[in-house]
């Protein structure tokens, strides 16, 4: 196989996979959106919610988030996020405050409710790793891609939702594979 990168940028990259099959391609992309790990909330408990919406509906929404996901976490991390806030004003995802200073949400901007004057939203939020498989808040972004006539070289794009950059998306969706092929060589040995 050989591999050659037309485009590499933080929040995709675009590249060509020559020597494979259909097989492989398609084994790649459902790799890149259901078993790449990445931090989502999971859990919101409200302590105050005088909106006129309701928890479940702001849960969703933070639930959403892009989570920052750097190297070193695992399934048994999880980390708090407290958000507090009084009207009038717009509640971003900055306003999500979390325990730990590398994994925070990914965009600071995203606009999470509308407060009117008086009301108040307090609440904590738990997030956890998981896989896209489990939960598409788990999925960490996007991959297509398109053969050639032939069917021996695939344009593979990938696209991040901001939990990390494509690259690295690419780069644990390899990782996966090869543990995965590693675990099923084991089991035919014994």
């Amino acid at each position: 196989m050989k591999v050659d990168v037309i485009e590499n940028t933080p929040g995709s990259v675009r590249f060509i996979l020559k020597g494979s099959g259909f097989n492989f391609a398609n084994a790649l992309r459902r790799v890149v959106m259901n078993s790449v790990e990445c931090f989502a909330v999971d859990s919101v408990t409200f302590y105050e919610n005088s909106t006129a919406m309701f928890d479940e509906y702001i849960a969703h929404r933070i639930g959403m988030l892009p989570i920052l996901t750097p190297k070193g976490y695992n399934e048994k991390d999880e980390i708090l996020f407290s958000l507090t806030a009084e009207g009038p004003s717009i509640v971003y995802s900055k306003d999500m405050v979390g325990s730990d200073k590398y994994v925070k949400v990914a965009n600071d901007n995203i606009p999470i409710i509308k407060l009117s004057t008086g009301q108040k939203l307090r609440l904590d939020a738990k997030a956890i790793m998981n896989k896209g498989s489990k939960s598409a808040k788990f999925q960490p972004g996007l991959a297509t891609y398109k053969a050639n006539e032939k069917g021996d070289e695939f344009e593979f794009y990938i696209e991040t939702f901001g939990q990390m950059q494509a690259m690295e998306i690419l780069t644990r969706a390899l990782e996966v594979i090869k543990n995965e092929v590693k675990d099923i060589s084991k089991e035919l040995k014994k």
